[in-house]
This record gives structure tokens, sequence and C-alpha cells, in this order.
């Protein structure tokens, strides 16, 4: 008789806080054989950190390690071509255990699905197993938390957007948007700074790094240095007060 195979699970764990984890994924976590995560060469990971005291000595570790970033490759080569092949690679290391009858669980800091590394081994695997995923307090609303700012009132839009995106392209979407948050900062901070302020909404716009971590800074939009923005920063633009 074959052994049942392993399920999949992809764990939201929150944007940083240790105590944002929510209690199924926490379980789970727990529970899992194998417990797979995305890291950066020669890093931690924030995810790792915020699960690392939760887990179980019999637990098997499977680091799934970007082989690039956000750094620019020489040519000939394709940033998307090289992570793509990444994903095919990783989900082939998942689906072995899975194979093999072991349950794995991915975590994602924030969301699985929102931004989250953890989708692409869903597209990947989610047909031919079991797979479940567990929402998790994404970094748009950890930092609407932290800064106090009610991100969207009553029959208002919010917009996400990401900062990779052209300055036009920003600039047009924003110019529609009720309310917005911007992801993606990092080396796009300048660009962004420079929409927002020809936009007018410079001085509305509300900043923050590292949204509910030990390391959170949070600080005017004019005070930040463009050159330390970190990738793991966003911006705010709260719709307008409405007085219920």
């Amino acid at each position: 008789m074959m052994n049942p195979r392993g399920r999949l699970f992809g764990l939201g764990v929150g944007p940083g806080d240790p105590e944002l984890i929510t209690v199924k994924a926490l379980r789970l976590l727990r529970e899992a054989p194998v417990v797979a995560y995305f890291v950066a060469k020669g890093k931690r990971g924030n995810a790792f950190g915020i699960i690392e005291a939760h887990l179980q000595a019999q637990q098997t570790l499977l680091p799934l390690v970007y082989p690039v970033t956000t750094e620019a490759l020489p040519a000939p080569l394709s940033y998307e071509q090289v992570i793509s092949d990444f994903y095919d690679e990783a989900a082939e290391q998942v689906a072995a255990h899975l194979d093999a009858g072991r349950d794995v669980a991915v975590i994602c800091e924030g969301d699985p699905f929102f931004y989250g590394s953890y989708m692409y081994l869903h597209d990947r695997l989610a047909q031919r197993f079991e797979a479940e995923v567990i929402p998790g307090v994404c970094s748009m609303l950890g930092g609407a938390s932290v800064l106090g700012a009610p991100l969207v009132y009553r029959n208002q839009t919010l917009t996400v957007l990401s900062g990779v995106l052209p300055a036009e392209e920003l600039k047009r979407r924003l110019a529609d948007a009720d309310a917005a948050v911007i992801m993606k900062l990092g080396r796009n901070f300048p660009k962004v700074r420079q929409v927002l302020a020809e936009l007018g909404l410079d001085q509305r716009a509300l900043y923050v790094e590292r949204a509910t971590m030990a390391n959170q800074k949070i600080v005017a939009l004019d005070a930040v240095d463009p050159q330390s923005s970190p990738y793991f920063s966003l911006i705010i633009v709260p719709g307008e007060k409405w007085q219920g």
C-alpha cells in the first residue's frame, strides 16, 4: 500500500512582530514535519526570525535560497528567467518531501498571497498536491496600525501600487486614487517621493520601515535618506478623513 502524499501549507506569519502570527498558522507550523522558508544568500530571513522560537528539534528545515534578489545581472542573464528557474527548482524540492508523505509548511512573511513568494510554489504545486493557505497580517496593515492611519473611510477605494512602476504610471494611478499604499520602495524611493511631491501628496503621505519589527522606523517623508530606504518599507497615503 502506498503512503499517502504529504500536504502543502502556505503559512502567513505576519509582518514582523512574532505575536501577530495567527493561532492556526502556529498550530500547523508546530505540526509540520518539514518547514520550508525563502531566504537570501547568507541571511536568516525575516520570516524565519518570526517563527524560529516555535520550531521543534525533530522538524526538518528546508531553506530555499534565492540565487539573486534585486541586483542587476550581466547580459545575457535575465532576472525573470533566473528567478523563474529558481521557483521551478524550489517547487521540486518541496514536492520531493510531499511525494514521500511528509507535510510541508512554507512560511511567508505577511500574507502568502499578498506579494508573497509562496504563491509561486502554489502555482506550481497546488494542482498536484493537497494545498491550504493560511492568511496572515500583511505589511500594509501592519504599517497602517503602527502609523495610526486609517486607510479608507466610508465609500473610498484603496489602491495598492508597486514602487517599481514607471514614474508616469505611478503618477496617473495615484492621481486617481482616494487612498494608496506604495510597496517595493528601496532604490525606487526617490522616484516615488518625486511623484508624490508633483501631485501635492507628499504632506499627506506617511512612511514606515520594517513595520512591527524590533527595528521599525517611522520618519517624515522628507527626512528619509534615499540611499538607505530598505526594500521592507512602504508609503501610505490615507484617504481623506470623514467625520462620521
